[in-house]
């Protein structure tokens, strides 16, 4: 009997092993090379040549070959016990906010200072390229952590994001050319009009939703580019603008100073290095980048933050509970809006010049690609997409015509495997007290 009872515990333990079902994974590679061949056709197997093009059907056959394969060994490694598993820790490990042990201990807590000890000693090391690259990584940064605020916090879909963007970069050429203002009196000036921009923004949108709030931002980003673009009196239009280099206490960094100044180089009694613009937008930069990052992570930590996360879930619910939707919506939409103001100064000032190419909707596609890898409300996943997003082109500038290509791809990937972002949600949990019931 006992010996029964022991046959019958280990057939319930002992996991029964599926066979293979080869015809099915074999449709699944056929249905996948079918796919492959209709999407990288004609992007990768036409090539244009002036008025004609030519045919590169091998390239086709090889990618199309490739991705048959490999859905091929996936669809039979999903079939086996570890790939079940994989595939079931996939689907339930992003559900909801991840709630942490009470007694957790973050590791930023020693990432963060060594992080910055390297951001300190990098000027030293880099030349000027990779200074450029980091730049405009942690002008992205700034995007992102803006676009944060709107979209992954209070749940507001803004296709228009490029345009306080441009309100910004655009300020500091203006104000010099019209006002006599430099970098350091603009920085904060772009930020005000940005989130003045971003409040007027907010009020005609304040009962929509979704998609009719995604077409109505997407086309404030494009007035603001079109009013940029021909109103050539005011703007130089496609021309664009030229930009002052920044100065630190009245000393510049170009080679010979206008009329009273004194370049830096002349001040210090050293020569003169053309790198040194750049490390001092990097050094300025990276402490606005710093203070925005705890400003964002005291904010949402206050009744704010919270505030912009009830209205991300249910917005009917926010309101029950005697939330001002309206000020909820304009404080995310006017807090956004300062943060790429302020990047847009940076972006000027680094890059000398502007015009409104540089303000085009596949910026703002690229920032909420950002958002939405990174993380919906991470400040950690925000902080490494842009850096992964800005840094990648920059390293594959071979493959800089099937850069939107590998993005859509890219983003297919993580809807799929990490709906959350690379970094979710997490919230630390409360002790309940002694003689409380849970």
């Amino acid at each position: 009997m006992s010996s029964v009872i022991l046959n019958k515990t280990l057939d319930v333990s002992t996991p029964v092993s599926k066979a293979l079902d080869i015809k099915k994974s074999l449709v699944e590679s056929l249905v996948a090379g079918l796919l492959a061949l209709i999407v990288f056709g004609p992007v990768v197997g036409v090539v244009l040549d002036g008025y004609s093009f030519n045919w590169h059907p091998t390239r086709v056959a090889w990618m199309t070959a490739i991705v048959m394969v490999g859905r091929l060994a996936l669809s039979l490694f999903i079939q086996t016990a570890s790939g079940a598993a994989l595939i079931a820790r996939f689907k339930g490990g992003d559900s909801g906010v991840h709630v942490l042990a009470p007694d957790y201990k973050s590791r930023l807590l020693w990432i963060i200072p060594a992080l910055i000890v390297i951001a300190i000693v990098f000027p030293v090391f880099a030349n000027k390229y990779l200074m450029t690259v980091v730049i405009l990584g942690l002008i992205y940064v700034l995007l992102g952590l803006g676009l944060n605020i709107v979209v992954g916090l209070a749940g507001l879909l803004d296709l228009g994001y490029v345009g306080f963007y441009a309100i910004g970069a655009y300020g500091l050429a203006l104000g010099y050319q019209y006002l006599g203002l430099g970098f350091w009196s603009v920085l904060p000036l772009a930020a005000v009009a940005a989130g003045l921009a971003g409040c007027l923004l907010g009020f005609p949108v304040l009962r929509m939703h979704g998609d009719y709030l995604a077409i109505v931002t997407l086309g404030f980003g494009e007035i603001i580019r079109l009013i940029l673009n021909n109103w050539l009196s005011f703007t130089g239009g496609p021309n664009g603008l030229p930009v002052p280099a920044p100065t630190f206490m009245g000393l510049e960094f170009g080679r010979t100073a206008k009329a009273g100044g004194i370049p830096i180089h002349e001040f210090l009694g050293t020569a003169y290095n053309p790198d040194l613009k750049f490390i001092f937008i990097y050094a300025v930069l990276f402490l606005v980048v710093l203070g925005v990052l705890y400003i964002k992570n005291r904010l949402t930590r206050m009744p704010m933050g919270r505030a912009w996360e009830a209205l991300r879930e249910d917005e009917i619910a926010c309101r029950a509970m005697g939330l001002n939707h309206v000020l909820v919506k304009l404080s995310a939409f006017t807090i956004g809006a300062s943060t790429a103001g302020l990047a847009g100064v940076f972006f000027a000032s680094y890059q000398g010049f502007v015009n409104p190419s540089s303000f085009t909707f596949f910026e703002s596609a690229l920032i909420l690609a950002i958002v939405v890898l990174g993380g919906m409300g991470s400040t950690v996943g925000v902080v490494i997409a842009a850096f992964v997003l800005t840094v990648a082109p920059e390293l594959l500038r071979s493959f800089a015509e099937y850069r939107v290509l590998l993005f859509g791809v890219l983003m297919v990937l993580m809807m799929i495997w990490r709906p959350r972002g690379l970094i979710r949600i997490s919230r630390i949990g409360v002790q309940p007290r002694k003689g409380v019931a849970p």
